[in-house]
């Protein structure tokens, strides 16, 4: 029986990459010369540092901009709130997304069940596994997935026939 799997996984290499690039360029870059502009990736989660929120937020764009050169959505991103640290510090934690919500997975397949298309959806853990008896309705149902859940980054793998 054909199938495939809703994923939400990003490239954590080229999130990587895109770290240590912004590093780089925020240790050249002449206005953040004498400050603590700083990029940290641990794990899944990305700290940025700064001497005051404006100074975060061009960090950020550094960061966003990097990611979209390496295609990696800044949909992954899911920014947490500005701490202040020791002193005029600040930094913010921001988590890159991994896996579907049980919240998103169960919207997902309540949204092909409400769909009246012959394909059927399991919850799999992280993931989604629609599955249907014709290629032609996994094609409808990744095409109405998408369109139905813009705000998240969905990819589809696993295809089976």
């Amino acid at each position: 029986m054909p199938s495939f799997d809703t994923v939400c996984e990003p490239n954590m290499v080229e999130v990587k990459n895109a770290v240590d690039n912004s590093s780089k360029e925020i240790g050249t870059r002449f206005d953040f010369k004498g400050t603590s502009a700083a990029l940290d990736l641990k794990d899944k989660e990305i700290t940025v540092f700064g001497d005051a929120p404006f100074q975060l937020t061009q960090v950020e764009d550094i960061l966003t901009s990097k990611l979209a050169k390496r295609n990696v959505d800044v949909r992954f991103l899911d920014k947490g709130e500005v701490q202040k640290i020791g002193g005029d510090k600040v930094k913010q934690v921001i988590k890159v997304r991994s896996g579907i919500e049980a919240e998103q997975a169960k919207k997902i397949s309540r949204l092909i069940k409400n769909s009246k298309l012959k394909v059927q959806a399991q919850i799999q853990g992280d993931a989604v596994r629609v599955s249907g008896a014709k290629r032609d309705d996994l094609q409808a149902a990744m095409a109405l997935i998408r369109k139905e859940m813009a705000d998240m980054p969905l990819s589809f793998n696993n295809f089976r026939d």
